[in-house]
């Protein structure tokens, strides 16, 4: 047993580390994911500025009359309708936040604490669905509440997922029979 500990005593370390080449490599590191960050920022503000023409989202009415169903949850984000990866970002549609939607007579009030609210009037709703995905989000089936609508000569769809995702079912049968009632009410007045 002497003999073991004498010969591990004998044996001089190698050197470990090479300080100077290690230092080198994380500094590169760091600058390459800097530049891929910086990089990813300026694709989405080109993103925005190609969908510049997107005017000013509607703000909410000051008469909306009483709420239908409340919804509390978080928003995903719009995009093109039926592109699911093409994302919207003008006007702070493409920001994930918490969400408090509410339904009403006059359309649709998305609330977005830290982000940018919207107001979708009835007239501008045109379908609601369960889905799985929209840029940035893939669910199980059926785990998105998307809602699709028109907004300066464009169809968007907006993705939210409720905190209790049993109530989307009731969400899309409301929004679906608010839409034909108001299909039916402009088919008639025309």
């Amino acid at each position: 047993m002497t003999s073991l500990l004498e010969l591990a005593a004998d044996k001089e370390s190698a050197e470990v580390t090479d300080w100077a080449a290690r230092i080198g490599w994380v500094v590169g590191l760091l600058l390459f994911i800097a530049l891929v960050y910086w990089l990813m920022r300026e694709g989405w503000k080109w993103r925005g500025t190609l969908q510049g023409d997107l005017p000013e989202l509607p703000a909410v009415p000051s008469e909306q009359g009483p709420a239908r169903l409340e919804l509390s949850g978080r928003y995903h984000g719009s995009t093109t309708a039926g592109q699911w990866l093409d994302r919207i970002v003008a006007h702070g549609l493409g920001t994930r936040s918490r969400v408090e939607l509410t339904l009403t007579d006059a359309g649709l009030d998305v609330v977005r604490p830290g982000a940018t609210d919207f107001f979708i009037p009835v007239a501008q709703l045109r379908e609601a669905r369960l889905d799985k995905g929209i840029a940035g989000k893939v669910l199980t089936e059926g785990g998105l509440l998307i809602v699709t609508w028109e907004h300066g000569g464009k169809l968007l769809d907006s993705g939210f997922r409720s905190d209790h995702a049993a109530e989307q079912a009731e969400w899309v049968e409301a929004l679906n029979n608010m839409i034909d009632k108001n299909s039916t009410t402009e088919g008639t007045a025309r």
